[in-house]
């Protein structure tokens, strides 16, 4: 069985039991959720090369394998304050984006968790507006919520002025 066929019959067994999975991550201290489908890799942080010029929320390049991979600082593009220790010791998220890569840079990597569909909920009416944007919904987890992030939306949508 490839690999590309195992990931659809996993996925069709999934969507069968009513449930999703999602890699956890924490972003300025708030607990949200990538589904497991659209995540190509999780790794450290390392050399991180800055673009002269580019978009504040583009905190710069990376080589990764041989690719070379557009790190997207999430905390920007949520309208959160920057990190006072800077990137050093961030995780990144890999993605596709209409054929480019890209490593979404988060605080804390969690764990992958499986959540039923029945306890998906939309986003609360108090939520921030942008927030809303880059948001499929959320899920309840021990008193907190998890925000799942659209990674479409996350790379189109334009961030917030600072």
């Amino acid at each position: 069985m490839t690999a590309l066929a195992f990931a659809e019959s996993r996925n069709a067994a999934l969507a069968a039991a009513g449930t999703r999975e999602f890699v956890t991550v924490l972003i300025g201290g708030q607990l949200f959720g990538f589904e497991v489908t659209e995540i190509h890799d999780v790794f450290s942080l390392q050399d991180l090369t800055p673009v002269p010029g580019a978009r504040t929320e583009i905190a710069g390049v990376l080589n990764l394998r041989g690719r070379i991979v557009t790190a997207i600082d999430t905390r920007r593009r949520l309208g959160l304050p920057g990190r006072t220790e800077g990137f050093a010791g961030m995780m990144a998220v890999g993605v596709e984006h209409d054929g480019e890569a890209y490593g979404l840079l988060v605080d804390e990597v969690g764990d992958v968790m499986r959540l039923a569909d029945s306890a998906f909920e939309p986003n609360p009416v108090n939520l921030d507006p942008h927030w809303k944007t880059l948001s499929r919904g959320v899920y309840r987890l021990d008193g907190r919520l998890m925000l799942t992030l659209d990674i479409d939306r996350l790379l189109t949508v334009a961030a917030p002025s600072a």
